[in-house]
């Protein structure tokens, strides 16, 4: 047994059987006799199959800073990828049950600068290493496949740049990264799909203008507090625009809005119903990563982002609300901004560090566009049309610059497509690859 690999253990759920995954590996791949963390992953095959020498697929999380999902039976994409793979969820550095990285931990770094310095080696890059670490230790040296969705996807790119040697092929769900747009342009570019969403809700369901427009003077004027402690400003209550992005997003933010105030004693107030639902939304309390390091991901340019999304949304004056400007009411979507590191409490006591991290400047190149250019993996990418969180024409911009990438434009899903219609998904994608559609 190797002392980079713990025990593993299995357990059993109908139709599945799940074995634990725990590998030590450096923090710093450039420095391998350095500290180590701890990575988690969840292998899944589907009953009976155990034993079979079956191919590996990896499966990395959308984020950043997510955990992989916890499977119950087959479902979705899992139940198409356990006919032919053995899957493996990778909780990613920070994340789930690897070595954890929030408000709880990491002040055992010492610093501000020292919790900055570390939190440094959690991106895409350090994310490829994992598992070039632990594809040996699990497949004998084989290459395997990877399915990489959103931020996973963009995972996915990284691998392709600079180890593609360890891929069999690669399946992209809505994570086709722009190869070089800075974090000021994904903004830029961010803001009007924002808008667009908003306004095609509103079309949908007209009276939630009017309803949003009531919650928002309410906040104005008064202090809400929700239940994980989080502050409900305007601001903040703009941000369930995250929501418009999944295939049901509109229609859960429609049934948020509409029972948002009851009366008591002291006058109309959000209700206790609507503030748990709210804290659902928005809460950080399970990844803070995302927030902390979400500008990151697009960094590679040697320029620190310094807040990108807020500086953006003033070249954007219709998202900020105002009583007498008879302007519409937008909500926005997946930005994160200095102000939540007062209003979110998961993030408040990490204010430091995410202000250094938005300063710091020497963030490496996440993708290698000469190497994608002779790119020979088999690579297969959903593309959303019109995406809320990726921007479509970057991700075909891509598309066009990875050798042998084949593509499926849609506007079937949104981007939660894998999670909402895996297995049509998966299956397109997967016949994409190998030629058959």
């Amino acid at each position: 047994m190797s002392p980079e690999r713990a025990a593993a253990s299995s357990v059993r759920q109908p139709g599945l059987v799940l074995t634990d995954h725990f590998f030590d590996v450096p923090l710093d791949h450039a420095v391998p006799d350095g500290e180590r963390i701890r990575i988690y992953a969840r292998e899944v095959v589907a009953a009976g199959r155990m034993r079979d020498d079956l191919p590996w697929l990896v499966f990395l999380q959308g984020g950043p800073g997510c955990a992989a999902g916890r499977p119950v039976g087959r479902e979705g994409w899992l139940d198409r990828a356990l006919d032919e793979y053995r899957v493996l969820l990778l909780d990613q550095r920070g994340t789930g049950r690897s070595t954890p990285a929030n408000r709880q931990t990491l002040p055992l770094r010492g610093t501000p600068a020292e919790q900055a310095a570390y939190l440094a080696h959690f991106r895409a890059d350090s994310i490829v290493r994992d598992c070039e670490h632990i594809r040996p230790l699990l497949t004998g040296g084989r290459p395997w496949s990877v399915l990489g969705q959103s931020f996973g996807g963009f995972c996915a790119v990284t691998y392709l740049s600079y180890a593609p040697e360890g891929l069999a092929e690669v399946l992209i769900t809505g994570g086709l990264p722009s190869l070089d747009a800075d974090a000021d342009e994904v903004y830029r570019a961010a803001y009007p799909r924002m808008e667009r969403k908003c306004l095609a809700h509103y079309a949908r369901y007209p009276g939630d203008e009017a309803a949003a427009r009531g919650i928002a003077a309410h906040l104005a004027e008064h202090e809400e507090v929700l239940p994980d402690g989080t502050l409900l400003t305007v601001e903040a209550f703009q941000q369930l625009g995250i929501l418009l992005g999944t295939g049901d997003g509109s229609h859960r933010l429609h049934y948020l809005l509409e029972d948002a105030f009851v009366d008591t004693v002291d006058g109309p107030c959000l209700s206790d119903a609507f503030g748990e639902q709210v804290a659902a939304v928005l809460t950080r309390a399970d990844n803070p990563l995302y927030a902390i390091l979400h500008e990151a991901i697009y960094a590679q340019d040697g320029r620190a982002t310094h807040w990108s999304a807020e500086r953006i949304r003033s070249e954007f004056p219709q998202f900020a609300y105002g009583f007498d400007s008879g302007a519409r009411f937008l909500f926005t979507g997946e930005t994160v901004h200095p102000w939540m590191l007062r209003t979110h409490a998961a993030l408040r006591p990490l204010r430091h560090t995410a202000e250094l991290l938005a300063e710091h400047k020497g963030w490496t190149p996440l993708y290698d566009a000469e190497r994608l250019a002779r790119n020979e993996v088999p690579v297969a990418a959903a593309v959303y049309h019109d995406d809320l969180y990726v921007d479509t024409d970057h991700s075909l911009r891509t598309a066009r610059a990875i050798a042998g990438l084949r593509t499926w434009v849609t506007d079937e899903y949104e981007h939660d497509g894998v999670r909402a219609s895996g297995r049509v998904v998966l299956d397109r994608l997967l016949g994409l690859v190998r030629g058959e559609v």
